[in-house]
C-alpha cells in the first residue's frame, strides 16, 4: 500500500490585494490560502505519506512575484526537507505559452531540488525516479490543444475532427507507458486538464486558454488505480463507488462568491494494486463566504428589511460579505448605506451592491400606432426602451427572425 497525498490549485496570490499583515506585510487573504498550505503539507509530514502529489496552478498567473514564489518554495522545501518525494504538475496558470521561456514552477527543476519533481512535458514516472515508492505514475501538465498536437505529433489531415484526434493519440501514448509498467504496482494516472462530465465550480472566471477535455472513459481504465487531477475547483469523484477513484479535490481557499457555500478538501489516499482508500480531508480555515440578496418593493419597512437580511454579528465576525439590495429607483433615498455599513464593521470585507430597478414604458411616435408595427418592430421597441446593450439587441433580434420564420413556415 503506498499512502499519497493529492491537492491542486493552491492560486496563493489570487487575492493579493486588500489588507495587509503588518508583521509580515502579506495580503490577509493571501496568508488564508497559505494556511490551507500549510494545513496540507503537515499533514503530509506528521502522517509521514509516501507521496505528494500537486495537480497544478501553484499561483494566479506564470509571472508570480518573488515574495510569492517565496512563500510557495517555503512549504515546498518543507517536504524536501523532510525526504518526501514531492510531484508538482505544471497548470495553465502556471504554464507560459511562449516557446523556451520558463513557467512558473521552473526553479524547483533548475535547482534540482532534493525529491521534487517538476512535470512540464508528459511524462512516465517510474520508481527509481521517485526515490523507490513502489508507484508509476503517467503525468500530464496543462497542455493547450495547439501544444497537445505539437507534442502527440498530429498531423494537418488529422485537424478536422480534432478532438478525437487527440483522444486516439493520447490512447496510443497511453497504452505505450502500460506497456512499460509493471502490473503487480499501482499505477495513478494525474493531469492538469477538463474531465468530461465534470461540474465546474468558480473557476471558469480564472480559467486560460481553449481547455482540452479528456474523455472519462479514458479514465476508468482498470489498470489505473488512482486519477488525481487538478483544474476544476469544485471537489468530486467523478467514478464515485467504482474503481479506480477519478478525484478533483478541488482549490485550496474559496475565490469568490460562486465558491461561497463550498468545502474545501485535499485528499489522502492508500493505493493498492486493484483498490483505493480515499479519505477526503476537510481544510478547517477556511475563511466563510456569506452571500445575501434582498428584494424591496415597498417603502414600508424598507431599512428594516435589508438589516433583516444581515445574519448576527457572530456569523459576519472575519467573513466576506456580498449583499445585493434590488429595489424601486424611486426608493433610493429610503436605502441608509452609513447604517447598513455601521452594523458590518466587523466583517473582513463588506460589498454593498445597489441595484435599482427602473421601470421603463416603451413610448410610440405620435405617428405611429401599434397596429401599424410587426413583432419585430415591437420588440426592438421595447428592448431599446429597457436599456439592452446594441449588440444584445442585434443578437435577440436574430433569434426572432428565426422564430418568426419558423412560425410562417409552420402556418404556410
Amino acid at each position: 500500500m503506498v499512502k499519497i497525498l493529492h491537492f491542486a490549485d493552491a492560486h496563493i496570490d489570487l487575492a493579493n490585494f486588500g489588507r495587509h499583515d503588518p508583521q509580515t506585510n502579506l495580503p490577509l487573504r493571501v496568508l488564508d490560502f497559505l494556511r490551507s498550505l500549510d494545513e496540507i503539507v503537515d499533514t503530509a509530514i506528521s502522517e509521514r505519506v509516501d507521496l505528494v502529489l500537486f495537480a497544478g496552478d501553484a499561483f494566479k498567473d506564470r509571472n508570480p512575484s518573488p515574495t510569492f514564489q517565496r512563500e510557495w518554495g517555503k512549504r515546498i522545501m518543507r517536504l524536501s526537507r523532510a525526504n518526501i518525494p514531492t510531484v508538482l504538475l505544471v497548470g495553465n496558470h502556471d504554464m507560459t505559452p511562449a516557446l523556451g521561456r520558463a513557467h512558473a514552477l521552473d526553479a524547483f527543476e533548475t535547482l534540482e531540488v532534493p525529491f521534487v519533481h517538476v512535470i512540464d512535458q508528459p511524462r512516465l514516472l517510474l520508481p527509481d525516479q521517485l526515490e523507490g515508492v513502489p508507484l508509476q505514475i503517467l503525468a500530464l501538465p496543462w497542455l493547450s490543444r495547439s501544444r497537445l498536437m505539437a507534442a502527440l505529433n498530429l498531423s494537418p489531415a488529422e485537424l478536422k475532427d480534432i478532438d478525437e484526434a487527440i483522444d486516439a493519440r493520447l490512447r496510443m501514448v497511453l497504452e505505450d507507458w502500460f506497456s512499460q509498467l509493471d502490473p503487480s504496482l499501482p499505477t495513478l494516472f494525474a493531469a492538469h486538464a477538463t474531465v468530461e462530465g465534470a461540474t465546474y465550480g468558480a473557476e471558469r472566471s480564472v480559467m486560460l486558454g481553449n481547455d482540452l477535455r479528456l474523455g472519462l472513459s479514458l479514465l476508468r481504465d482498470q489498470r489505473l488505480d488512482y486519477v488525481a487531477l487538478g483544474h476544476i475547483h469544485l471537489a468530486q469523484d467523478l467514478n464515485a463507488g467504482r474503481h479506480p477513484p477519478i478525484i478533483y479535490p478541488g482549490s485550496i481557499e474559496r475565490v469568490d462568491f460562486g465558491e461561497a457555500k463550498d468545502d474545501k478538501f485535499f485528499v489522502v489516499a492508500e493505493v493498492e494494486r486493484g483498490q483505493t482508500q480515499v479519505h477526503w480531508r476537510r481544510l478547517t480555515h477556511i475563511r466563510p463566504f456569506i452571500d445575501l440578496r434582498c428584494r424591496i418593493d415597498s417603502p414600508v419597512s424598507a431599512m428594516e428589511r435589508i438589516l433583516a437580511t444581515l445574519p448576527p454579528p457572530e456569523q459576519l465576525q472575519d467573513a466576506i460579505v456580498r449583499l445585493l439590495v434590488e429595489y424601486p429607483a424611486e426608493m433610493n433615498p429610503l436605502i441608509d448605506e452609513a447604517t447598513i455599513r455601521q452594523l458590518t464593521l466587523n466583517t473582513f470585507e463588506f460589498h454593498l451592491v445597489r441595484r435599482p430597478l427602473f421601470n421603463s414604458r416603451a413610448r410610440l411616435p405620435d405617428h405611429l400606432l401599434i397596429s401599424n408595427l410587426s413583432p419585430k418592430e415591437l420588440l426592438e421597441l421595447y428592448l431599446q426602451a429597457n436599456h439592452s446593450q446594441t449588440e444584445d439587441i442585434q443578437a435577440l433580434l436574430t433569434l426572432a427572425d428565426s422564430i418568426f420564420s419558423s412560425d410562417e413556415q409552420r402556418e404556410g
